[in-house]
């Protein structure tokens, strides 16, 4: 029995031996230290810090500009109708596709004559939750918004309300239209302003619920553990100093160039609308809903990547260099505030009245701009494929 024991004894003493070697084996060479962004990755993000952004709400209704079914209706048949640009090509849908995240995916966006303008076109989706409409704010809502461009020479180019009047008129298909939007305006409905209604009444239909704002709702499986790091990170870095509330965004002006002198500084911003010196390079804080779909980036369109768009605002108006796991955490944040219109007929494209007349034909040379604008600029890196680009060093997969 004694020696029986013995043994027992022994084999105890030498299988916990090789396993503690096993163990030993299987640690990582001294020098290797942990990446402080992937420590973080056993920490779930602490909802108390969620305050400052918000679930979207179903729309954007107005209370001076009520919606209706049939305004509904006569707002998207207007929003794709290209008879109202002096050429007859071009919509609003041309610039802001409803099918691609209310963007065109250039950097600037041609007119009715193929010149391009000089900022990057915004995305219409969420655009009426904004607290003012363009990148200067220079109109107060989606509703004034809808104007600007229609009578704008280098855009749709009519000459004025009463030429838009002019050819919506001519179609009797729209006369009922709108009638059937404006009925206390009876045989006066159609007219510019009731086009702005129209349009800007569908606009604010235009809203993206993504998974973020399920999981403000508390499901917290909604988005990865890398974006609730991202989400995490965004906070301590100091994003949310601009991108709070529903919108991340949309809430007020900033100075492009905060705390390092942005690199392109041809634009003046706001101080083009209100001509102070105080509004030099001061630009509407744009939403980042969506921003995964929405490049490529800035008021001039001149980056395409994500990921350097995020890296280009830490250094600019942080004074921090964002990179690696970090940086990869940020942009997988982003990526989960990508949502989707719920009502999917807002964004196919409807039938249009028949035989009408487009505007009247136009000189041929002044169809030809002085000077094009080329689609492609010579510092835009093509865009590249979805999660390459955008997600440098990837976090580790967490035991």
């Amino acid at each position: 029995m004694y020696k029986l024991f013995r043994l027992v004894a022994w084999s105890v003493v030498i299988t916990g031996s090789l396993s503690a070697c096993s163990k030993k084996s299987q640690k990582s060479p001294p020098d290797q230290k942990p990446d402080p962004a992937v420590a973080t990755a056993s920490k779930e993000i602490d909802r108390k810090m969620l305050s400052i952004f918000g679930q979207l709400p179903k729309h954007f209704d107005s209370k001076t500009n009520p919606p209706s079914p049939a305004k509904l209706r006569l707002g998207k048949m207007l929003y794709h109708e290209a008879r109202l640009s002096r050429s007859g090509t071009l919509s609003c849908n041309s610039c802001h596709v409803l099918t691609e995240y209310g963007v065109d995916g250039e950097p600037t966006s041609p007119g009715h004559a193929g010149a391009r303008g000089d900022r990057n076109s915004p995305t219409t989706m969420n655009a009426a939750g904004h607290f003012r409409q363009f990148w200067d704010g220079r109109e107060p809502d989606v509703e004034a918004q809808a104007k600007g461009p229609i009578l704008n020479p280098g855009e749709h180019g009519l000459k004025d309300a009463a030429e838009v009047e002019k050819i919506l008129s001519a179609i009797p298909d729209y006369v009922a239209a709108f009638k059937a939007a404006f009925p206390e305006a009876g045989d006066n409905a159609v007219t510019f302003d009731n086009f702005a209604k129209a349009v800007g009444a569908f606009e604010r239909k235009l809203v993206t619920p993504a998974p973020w704002d399920d999981f403000l709702a508390g499901r917290d499986k909604a988005i990865s553990m890398e974006a609730k790091i991202g989400a995490r990170n965004f906070i301590e870095v100091g994003c949310t100093t601009c991108h709070s509330g529903p919108l991340l965004g949309g809430t007020r002006y900033q100075k492009l160039g905060l705390v390092k002198a942005w690199p392109r500084a041809e634009d003046p911003g706001r101080k083009k609308v209100t001509g102070k010196d105080s509004d030099l390079h001061m630009f509407k804080i744009p939403s980042l809903r969506n921003i995964e779909k929405t490049g490529p980036y800035f008021h001039d369109g001149q980056t395409n990547s994500l990921s350097e768009a995020v890296k280009l605002m830490a250094r600019h108006q942080l004074g921090v260099e964002l990179k690696g796991a970090k940086l990869a955490s940020i942009i997988a944040f982003l990526r989960s505030l990508t949502g989707t219109v719920r009502d999917k007929k807002l964004l196919q494209p409807p039938k249009l009245p028949d035989d009408a007349p487009a505007p009247e034909a136009v000189a041929q040379d002044e169809l030809k701009p002085a000077k094009l604008i080329p689609k492609k600029v010579k510092d835009v890196v093509p865009k590249a494929p979805p999660n390459k680009d955008d997600a440098p060093e990837p976090v580790p997969p967490q035991p």
